[in-house]
This record gives C-alpha cells, structure tokens and sequence, in this order.
C-alpha cells in the first residue's frame, strides 16, 4: 500500500500534471471572464442591433401534433452557446498565441565534432604523405 501512495505522490507532483491542473484551473477562470463578456456586454448589444433586449428569449413554438403541450425551441439560449463557445475559443487561442511569442527559444549550441576514427586518422594521414610527395 505505501508503494502505491509513492507512486501516486510522483505521479501527481509531475511537472506535466501540475502544469495541466493550473491550465484547467485557469481556463475555468478565463471560460466565466468570457461568459460574462458574452451575456453582460456582448449579448445585450447584439439584441439591440436585432431590434430585441433579450436574444436568450428567441423561441419557436411547434404546435405538438400528437396533442399535448405544444414544444418550445429556445433557439436563442443555443445561439448564446455558441457565441461564448467562439469568444472562449478566441480568447484562448489570442493567450495561447501571446504566450508562444513571449517564450524565448533557447539557441542550441551547435554539437562538438566528433573524434575521429582510427580509420580517418589513417587517411588524413596518408593524404598528407600524398601532398607532400607532389
């Protein structure tokens, strides 16, 4: 039992695990900032260009053909969704992009030459001889 724990604990402390936590931490903060940019300032706007206050109250009433109560399709609550699933999505990506040009690449210092092999020791070596002969 204490070796699971063990390796829960190396599992969990990961950098790549916490890395993830703090990306799902945030993005639930960052998805309600855009929820409440969409329903607050966004939505209302775009129901007064629509000539309507409330673009959540759109709906289509089907009449039921079997009889009953006739069915509501509230269009509007989907077409809020929507446009705060492309703002969230938008949101996103412009963090994700401004993140990626702050990031410093590191320059890789080019890798040292190789020691030569027996082998090529013996040619250079017998191309030197050849150059000198001429």
């Amino acid at each position: 039992m204490n070796a699971f724990f063990k390796e829960f604990k190396e599992f969990a402390l990961k950098g790549n695990v916490m890395d993830m936590a703090v990306g799902v931490i945030m993005g639930g903060a960052l998805t309600t900032i855009v929820k409440s940019l969409t329903d607050d300032i966004i939505m209302p706007l775009l129901g007064i260009l629509l000539g309507q206050v409330n673009i959540t109250s759109l709906a289509l009433t089907v009449e039921n053909p079997l009889g009953g109560a006739d069915v509501v399709l509230s269009y509007g609550n989907f077409l809020q969704s929507i446009i705060n699933f492309l703002f969230t999505a938008l949101a996103l990506f412009l963090l994700i992009r401004g993140m990626n040009r702050l990031h410093i690449k590191k320059e890789e210092a080019p890798a040292p030459a190789p020691e030569p092999s027996k082998e090529e020791i013996l040619l250079t070596e017998i191309r030197d001889l050849m150059k000198e002969k001429r």
